[in-house]
């Protein structure tokens, strides 16, 4: 089932060059999607905020299902998602299942490399004391 929705995608980084160099590189890499399609987007100037850079890009897109749409979200985190159409969702149990199940996955392979950089970090505070 197709959907289209709007995503925001917000960078906030220093110096402003690289900061719009990302933007770019983040809006390309969503554009070499096969199964996204871009339908409008618009970038902002970057602006300053205290010491950083702020820039966002307002994306409306096509996706080819809902698993498209969570992988848009868990790679390019928008801050906020809006789901134009349909209007209404409706599953079989086992694809929903299936998409908790991807869901869960991806949460615990985030988890661990969580956990991982705390461990790092209190190891080289250790070592920093010595």
């Amino acid at each position: 089932m197709e959907i289209k929705a709007k995503i925001i995608i917000e960078l906030l980084g220093s110096p402003k060059e690289y900061i719009e160099e990302t933007m770019k590189k983040v809006l390309d890499e969503l554009k070499a999607r096969k199964e996204v399609s871009i339908l409008k987007q618009e970038t902002s100037d970057a602006k300053e905020v205290e010491k950083f850079y702020s820039v966002f890009s307002d994306i409306e897109m096509k996706c080819n299902d809902i698993s498209t749409l969570i992988g848009v979200c868990f790679d390019f985190m928008p801050s906020s998602v809006e789901i134009i159409s349909p209007e209404n969702l409706s599953f079989e149990s086992k694809e929903m299942e299936n998409l908790l199940n991807d869901l869960l996955a991806r949460l615990h392979q985030e988890s661990m490399l969580i956990r991982n950089l705390h461990a790092e970090n209190l190891l080289m505070k250790q070592k920093l004391k010595k």
